[in-house]
């Protein structure tokens, strides 16, 4: 019985987790660029009290055993990197990778390069495009303070107009990152990544060649959750959760009947 209150807890202990994840992708239902992330459950080790296919009498073996489980944990909460819907504005600077299977680059600063689904850039006191938090784009990209207009074309070419001068001047290529396991990447929040071992090593290439997708001005990359799939894992959360507390309470009777046998 005290194994089934453990087993019991460590279902519950992983359903508050399942939960964390389903309200953090609801709080960023509306935040451009964002991945939502799902957990999956592994079950933890067994007893083994009969081994499977162990030898009887009379030459057989046993058919199946007896392995008792010692409950559940969250192994993993991966993130889709699927692309989410598009908005159509009015800012130049709001840009998009048109499939999802590539990055924007930022310069976290120290060497460290981050990737950004979300292509709402600005431009800081010096003419740099930089994203919400002020990491600049990588490679660099600055403008011309006297910039009247910014154009980028399919391929990342960005150019500008000054003045009167109807001529567009090009200031900067944007160029993009892939991986081979995507998922692999490591979140640091405010809708960046960084790449780890288990990500591989980027890949990266001027928007539509070599097999990169282009990009779009004037468009941003809402994020992919659902408000309704997640509604339901809320409910499937807390219906498990419910559920591994009535094998505590249950537990905890056949306990108490147990502690008030006489002789």
């Amino acid at each position: 019985m005290l194994r089934s209150l453990w087993s019991s807890a460590s279902g519950m202990i992983a359903q508050q987790t399942h939960l964390d994840v389903v309200t953090h992708n609801l709080a960023n239902v509306n935040t451009h660029g964002y991945k939502k992330r799902r957990a999956d459950f592994e079950d933890l080790m067994y007893q083994i009290y009969r081994e499977p296919g162990a030898p009887i009498e009379g030459g057989s073996v046993v058919p199946t055993g007896v392995q008792v489980g010692l409950g559940t944990k969250v192994a993993a909460t991966p993130s889709f990197m699927v692309q989410g819907n598009f908005q159509i504005t009015d800012g130049s600077l709001d840009w998009v990778i048109v499939e999802d299977n590539a990055f924007f680059q930022v310069n976290l600063g120290n060497g460290l390069i981050g990737y950004t689904r979300s292509g709402a850039w600005q431009l800081d006191d010096q003419g740099q495009i930089v994203n919400e938090d002020g990491y600049p784009i990588e490679p660099a990209i600055t403008v011309d303070q006297e910039a009247q207009s910014i154009q980028l074309s399919p391929t990342g070419r960005v150019t500008i107009r000054t003045g009167d001068n109807m001529e567009l001047q090009e200031v900067g290529q944007v160029e993009l990152a892939r991986f081979v396991n995507p998922t692999g990447l490591r979140a640091l929040g405010d809708r960046v990544f960084v790449e780890t071992p288990a990500s591989g090593q980027p890949q990266t290439g001027n928007p539509g060649e070599n097999g990169m997708p282009q990009v779009r001005q004037n468009v941003l990359e809402m994020s992919n959750v659902q408000v309704v799939e997640e509604m339901v894992e809320m409910i499937v959360a807390q219906r498990a959760y419910e559920a591994n507390s009535k094998g505590v309470q249950t537990a905890d009777d056949l306990l108490r009947i147990a502690n008030g046998l006489k002789r």
